[in-house]
């Protein structure tokens, strides 16, 4: 027996959570389907940020600082620390919990609320008189119709071709946040926002870290003079950072992983590593949503094509988030989603994405709004 809804949600990140809250909130009766499984198999909604991604990032970058800050500055304050020891195990435990309490969190606000929650992966079945057909594969199978859906699914980490993630030496932002013990050299092959702070976590912890990026300006979106000052205070902390680089090869086995690249200069050069973390952008995720069952439109770059308010191609199906153009930041998907519930309402839902804050959370930390002065030239 099919369940029907006013609006059905896709996915349970910072995205489609908050849009299923808003449209709650205006008086619609709301569905919101998430797949993401804690380690006991239970529900995980908040999406890559909460579990993969901002949350456990900032809990790693605040116990490192603390490390490090007992380990080379208090004694500039006059405090002696004796014995210091690293139990990563307990770290890793506490940003576990710091990411079951967000877990949790959302799960309260969906009954606070009154939406509706599945647990299960969510794709469409077909277009009927009441709307859309929308299945929910998980441990108890469900079929809800709604009349509108936000599609909510968000973005998966990119893998350099012929180096799929194995999450043991080749690790992506999941893997990266759970290295089970410090590694002695690290590579990184991304230095923007994930490469640069889990990079800091980990050189802050004791490892010896490579960051190898492509382009050939380092921190190109952000101000030309912050970029610099950056640079110059990453260098002095002892994370390496080569630009300019094209990655030719990469060999894993027992003993670590063996990078090949070309250098700025045109020169072949080699980098070993205990583990290696890529970071080379995220690809929209679309896997097993099934839009062609209602013919629903996906760009040549495989994101969910939509118009500037978040509509696609068919009535009453929108779109938000990673999924869709645009930065993917979970704070851009928030204000998508608060937006689309309030156009489903009639109201004049908006966002402007002059003024989506960039934030790097490294030290010192990094942040910028609006055009930068480059930009603006």
């Amino acid at each position: 027996m099919a369940k029907n809804f006013d609006v059905v949600v896709i996915g349970g990140g910072p995205g489609g959570y908050i849009a299923a809250i808003r449209a709650a909130q205006l008086g619609f009766a709301t569905a919101c389907i998430d797949e993401w499984k804690n380690a006991q198999g239970g529900p995980a909604p908040g999406g890559t940020c909460t579990n993969v991604g901002c949350i456990p990032s900032k809990a790693l970058l605040q116990s490192s600082e603390y490390y490090e800050h007992a380990g080379h500055d208090f004694k500039n304050h006059g405090i002696e620390v004796q014995g210091l020891r690293l139990d990563l195990a307990k770290m890793l435990a506490r940003k576990a919990s710091v990411v079951k309490q967000n877990n949790d969190g959302i799960l309260y606000l969906f009954k606070k609320n009154k939406v509706s929650f599945f647990h299960g992966r969510g794709s469409f079945v077909a277009r009927t008189e009441a709307g859309y057909e929308v299945a929910v594969a998980g441990a108890s199978a469900e079929t809800l119709v709604a009349k509108h859906v936000i599609v909510a699914t968000g973005s998966t980490a990119r893998a350099l071709p012929g180096a799929p993630f194995d999450e043991s030496q080749i690790l992506s932002n999941d893997g990266a946040l759970a290295i089970p013990e410090v590694p002695k050299r690290l590579g990184v092959i991304g230095a923007g926002v994930i490469g640069l702070e889990m990079g800091s976590v980990w050189r802050r912890l004791g490892a010896e870290v490579t960051i190898l990026e492509a382009l050939p300006a380092f921190l190109g979106a952000a101000d030309e003079q912050v970029a610099k000052e950056a640079a110059k205070a990453f260098s002095r902390q002892g994370l390496k950072i080569h630009l300019g680089v094209r990655i030719d090869t990469v060999k894993a086995d027992r003993k670590g992983v063996t990078v090949g690249y070309t250098d700025a200069k045109g020169e072949a050069q080699t980098l070993a590593v205990d583990k290696l973390i890529v970071s080379i952008g995220r690809a929209p995720n679309t896997t097993g949503l099934n839009p062609e069952a209602v013919g629903l439109a996906i760009d040549e770059r495989g994101f969910v094509a939509v118009d500037d308010d978040c509509r696609t191609n068919l009535p009453d199906v929108w779109a938000v988030g990673d999924v869709v153009r645009g930065p993917m930041l979970a704070h851009k998907a928030e204000e998508e989603g608060v937006a689309v519930a309030e156009r489903i309402a009639g109201q004049h839902g908006h966002v402007n994405f002059n003024t989506v804050p960039w934030v790097i959370y490294t030290s010192p930390e990094i942040a910028w709004v609006g055009q930068t002065e480059q930009q603006l030239k």
